[in-house]
């Protein structure tokens, strides 16, 4: 291992910073505010640890909720010249020790490990004669892994369920109770484990066996487990055991992020984490170098009403000021996505990349309008879901793909650059420069090639004579690092999905009462749970910061609903607290309901309303017209080098198709029509147009 100067690694340090790296003995809870530098302070404090010799590096075993964060982990311990650190999800790690010691103790291999609850809930609800559908199926799943890790037993459950107000639609507590323990007996007679129950086996091997429990605190002396708030009473439970006695242990957490109590965290850890080492020190990072004060100030009063009385960090802005935070009310939800989608393209011609500026939203039904918004502003989009992005088939076909051709010899011919090569062996894997129709997983499978031409597009900026080769080896170097590229669009997310991450300019969206708390959100807990959802969206936004809402679902809806209360006292005109700004929301115009042209019924649906018609009324289109345009939209697309659908969709192009309009002001009103798109597009649009007039 390299050797590097102690100073070297502290002298990067803000003050509280400094005293995490240098608090190397003995417990150390460090309370870490949003964008407050934690995952640097925990590197360098395991820097500066094995550096001066007080830790040694085969002896510390980093634990995340992640592998995004394990491989990050990874890559900054080795920029600082500190190899041999175990750094895993606690999964991972205790896999890794089932998998061991499993054998030695039973005799056996480990059972297989499932990919999927969900086939076995299934054959579960089918033997206790539930009947399901696909999204009960997986709310069961979800039910289930919450009761494991909460160290819920099957007849415990009905008790444990009402205490924690928890429901599954439709099915009661003593139903999930019988389903749940039929797929625990399921399991067992098809000699199988769930993720789950890797916990539980290396929780069992430990507790059950001194001999294994030894061994594993002889390999492991010092812990480190980031976002401790995150932590369930199943993995405390293997963390003690991964302890004993001992308290060399550092915790890193922000209860204010606490956003998945659903799935069996537990802050209470983090925060009791002094009365349970009554000598450990406590550090607080607060400097926050993520965000502009405008973002900040937004942060802090969104906390500042938490009704559950959390101490809540107050957090100081580092960085220069920025625009002024933006919230604003909409007529209705296609008001509000097409409002985005423009803002998205105002900052993207000032500079902003399409790859920094985020859509956040409550749940992923949210995602429709935003995506037709998009699409019709010609902005690229990225649907980012939270599965780990080297295992999913696509990617690790791609990877072999790019392999073999390497290996062969026989990279295409022709190819300008290695982007453009990556592209056209990926074409045998089902990439193409127009992405699917519609969203689920082919869209998703789309998306995850799309980030690896990304990547290599990435490669070639950097080294424009980078050869296919080049591209295989950043490929591989993030794979083991679990650093996933990213594709270049407007990132749509839920709030859920988006924790851990942050863009240049969030658009946080529909919040109002109803969704943003959630309906079903009753309790006090549970509303004080959404508060801290908008918490972690606001603070994803390093400087361009936009809050909005709409009055109603669907253009001429009745305008019923009110903004989320958690903006009561920070939006503009409801008693101001912070230095927020907002445009006037007075005198707007209601947008007229659109109505199908054809029978006049008001359109209510995004479909309808991007064709112009009722689906059951006849189409008028122009075939011939319609694949003219097609043909048009390709060669713009690849002289652009952009996908098909940036240029226009083809619902769009249907609707031009349908209706041939001649001039200007008619391709204007015409739904995916704009006036960007009107001044890059309209003439030849409109010469098609004339064209088949006239045949």
């Amino acid at each position: 291992m390299g050797c590097m100067a102690v100073p070297d690694v502290l002298s990067a340090l803000d003050p509280e910073q400094l005293e995490v790296a240098a608090a190397l003995t003995g417990p150390v809870c460090v309370i870490a505010g949003a964008g407050t530098g934690k995952t640097r302070a925990i590197t360098h404090r395991i820097a500066h640890g094995v550096l001066t010799g007080t830790f040694d590096p085969r002896r510390v075993l980093a634990v995340t909720f992640t592998t995004r964060a394990a491989g990050e982990m990874r890559g900054r311990l080795r920029s600082l010249n500190v190899e041999g650190v175990q750094a895993r999800t606690f999964h991972s790690a205790a896999l890794r020790q089932a998998r061991y010691f499993w054998p030695q103790i039973t005799g056996s291999e480990l059972p297989e490990i499932t990919r999927s609850k969900l086939s076995i809930v299934g054959a579960a609800a089918t033997r206790c004669r539930v009947a399901t559908d696909r999204a009960v199926l997986r709310d069961l799943a979800s039910e289930i892994e919450w009761a494991k890790v909460s160290n819920v037993l099957a007849e415990q459950y009905a008790a444990a369920a009402t205490s924690a107000h928890r429901e599954v639609g439709g099915v009661d507590a003593e139903t999930v109770a019988r389903v749940y323990a039929a797929y625990e007996d399921l399991k067992s007679d098809r000699g199988q484990m769930d993720m789950e129950d890797i916990l539980l086996a290396a929780v069992g091997l430990l507790d059950a066996n001194p001999g294994v429990a030894e061994a594993v605190r002889a390999q492991y002396h010092h812990f480190v487990v980031d976002e401790y708030q995150d932590v369930s009473p199943l993995q405390q439970r293997l963390l003690d055991l991964w302890l004993g006695e001992r308290n060399d242990i550092c915790v890193v957490g922000d209860a204010a992020q606490t956003i998945y109590s659903f799935a069996g965290a537990r802050p209470d850890y983090l925060l009791d984490f002094p009365k349970r080492y009554p000598t450990a020190a406590t550090i607080r990072l607060f400097r926050d170098y993520r965000s502009t004060p405008q973002v900040v100030n937004v942060a802090n009063a969104v906390l500042k009403q938490a009704a559950d009385g959390a101490p809540g960090m107050v957090l100081e802005a580092q960085r220069p000021p920025g625009p002024e935070a933006v919230f604003l009310e909409h007529a209705d939800e296609v008001a509000e996505a097409e409002w985005v989608a423009a803002e998205a393209a105002r900052l993207v011609a000032t500079g902003v990349p399409a790859r920094e500026i985020a859509v956040l939203f409550r749940v992923n039904a949210q995602s429709e309008n935003y995506e037709q918004a998009l699409s019709d502003a010609g902005i690229a989009y990225v649907v980012r879901g939270a599965e780990r992005f080297f295992d999913r088939p696509e990617v690790r076909q791609a990877a072999m793909l790019l392999r073999g051709a390497v290996r062969g010899g026989d990279a295409p011919d022709g190819a300008p650059d290695a982007a453009a090569a990556t592209a056209a062996v990926l074409s045998a894997a089902g990439w193409s420069a127009k992405p699917p129709a519609g969203g689920g997983a082919t869209r998703e499978r789309w998306e995850s090639l799309a980030a690896v031409v990304a990547l290599a597009e990435d490669v070639v900026a950097q080294r424009p004579d980078a050869q296919l080769a080049d591209v295989v080896a950043e490929l591989e170097a993030r794979a083991t690092a679990q650093h996933a590229p990213m594709a270049d669009g407007v990132t749509l997310a839920s709030l859920h999905a988006a924790k851990g991450l942050e863009w240049d300019a969030v658009f946080v969206v529909g919040v109002h009462e109803g969704t943003l708390p959630l309906n079903y959100a009753e309790t006090p807990a549970q509303i004080e749970e959404e508060r801290r959802l908008l918490y972690v969206g606001v603070t994803r936004a390093r400087e361009h910061l936009s809050v909005s809402w709409s009055l109603s679902r669907q253009p001429g809806g009745r305008g019923s609903r009110r903004p989320s209360r958690f903006l009561d006292g920070i939006r503009p005109g409801n008693g101001n607290r912070t230095p927020v700004s907002a445009p006037s929301v007075k005198g707007r115009n209601r947008k007229a309901p659109a109505r199908c042209r054809s029978c006049g019924t008001a359109l209510v649906d995004a479909a309808s309303r991007k064709l112009g018609r009722c689906g059951d009324c006849p189409s008028t289109m122009d075939e011939a017209l319609f694949e003219r345009l097609r043909e048009w939209r390709l060669e713009r697309a690849q002289q652009q080098k952009v996908p098909a659908y940036v240029v226009f969709t083809d619902a769009t192009l249907t609707v031009i198709a349908e209706t041939k309009p001649t001039d200007e002001a008619g391709l204007m009103a015409l739904p995916g029509v704009g006036r960007t798109k009107l001044e890059r597009y309209g003439a030849d649009v409109l010469e098609l147009c004339r064209a088949a007039g006239v045949r």
